[in-house]
């Protein structure tokens, strides 16, 4: 297998993760991941894992992948019987309700989640992420579960603010921003008619090992570091002025471990924040990237002149997204642990060819 440094390691001995962790691993329960054979999905399903829970993952595995539980399951080694795959859609509400049987956690991370095929696509984004929802937030009404949910981003949609705050949202520029937002309603209004317990967390780009790094819509970090590793070129999209807030995955395992343990009146029923706080230009991206490779192989011609070639702006992205994760730390404790070029060193490994 190739080097690795996995979530919980990376989480394990930040004083902001202590008490979860422990509160986690001192009571073992069933926990549901929809999208669990997925890029973040499989991140958490492995933490869960090793920390003693049962797993139940539910993938139709039409962007997971088989091979990302193979991984998680050779990495936990005899721990791996905790782990059960239902291969099922969202879209399936008996489903849902078979796989939530007994859960006490949902950490809900099925969709679809690319912004360009939701605009080519908008029905099946519909269905998927919102009627999807709402089959997830009724079986877990059913048995009692919190739900844990990935909210977007891409819900500040034309906001002007560089920084995004909580309670301060544009309007949605793709199908899939409206989808995303429509979930943060009805969790609201479950909660309010249901006492439903949920939290809504508002990922930034994120990114680290497993992630696809291939096809139509790959995100940037590992299409990027795949065309490196093999001598193509990256196009950037627009004039490399755009920035993001890159997440490592490991910050959005340890915002889910806390949503899933917090007792703060304050944080159940929210929607937080899941970035850095710190904004990265495409072109500073791009460096870090060249830089990590560079060490990672050095004496490669190809790398030490590398340029990105410029294409359009994209439809639907917004010019800067940046996390103010400051309600996220006063009511969850979160705190970023990776930082971007942190996060590319533990993140190359997976990518690079042997």
């Amino acid at each position: 297998m190739p080097a690795y440094t996995s979530a919980l390691d990376l989480l394990t001995g930040a004083p902001a993760y202590a008490a979860a962790l422990a509160a986690v691993g001192a009571a073992p329960r069933r926990w549901l991941v929809t999208g669990g054979a997925g890029f973040i999905g499989s991140h958490l399903t492995e933490t869960l894992v090793r920390l003693g829970q049962e797993v139940v993952v539910l993938d139709d595995l039409s962007s997971g992948y088989l091979r990302n539980l193979d991984d998680v399951r050779a990495r936990v080694g005899a721990d791996a019987d905790r782990l059960r795959l239902v291969r099922a859609d969202v879209r399936d509400a008996a489903a849902v309700a078979a796989a939530a049987d007994g859960v006490a956690v949902v950490l809900h991370h099925a969709a679809m989640v690319s912004v360009p095929a939701s605009i080519d696509d908008p029905l099946t984004a519909h269905h998927v992420n919102v009627t999807g929802f709402l089959h997830v937030l009724e079986a877990a009404r059913a048995v009692g579960a919190r739900v844990v949910y990935a909210a977007s981003s891409a819900s500040y949609g034309d906001d002007p603010a560089d920084v995004k705050v909580e309670e301060r949202l544009g309007r949605p520029l793709s199908m899939y921003a409206a989808s995303k937002t429509a979930d943060e309603v009805y969790a609201s209004a479950y909660g309010q008619a249901y006492g439903l317990a949920t939290v809504g967390l508002r990922y930034f780009n994120v990114f680290g090992p497993r992630q696809d790094p291939r096809g139509a819509y790959a995100a940037v970090i590992p299409a990027w570091i795949d065309a490196l590793a093999h001598g193509r070129p990256c196009q950037i999209h627009g004039d490399g002025l755009t920035t993001r807030d890159f997440c490592h995955v490991a910050n959005v395992v340890g915002a889910n471990l806390l949503a899933a343990t917090t007792t703060s009146p304050d944080a159940v029923g929210g929607v937080f924040n899941v970035g850095t706080g710190a904004r990265t230009t495409l072109l500073e991206l791009y460096d870090a990237i060249v830089d990590a490779l560079r060490a990672a192989r050095p004496g490669r011609a190809d790398l030490e002149d590398a340029r990105p070639t410029f294409g359009p702006f994209r439809p639907g992205d917004v010019r800067h997204s940046c996390a103010d994760v400051g309600h996220a730390r006063a009511h969850l404790g979160f705190e970023p642990v990776v930082g971007l070029r942190e996060g590319v060193a533990h993140t190359l490994p997976s990518f690079l060819p042997d």
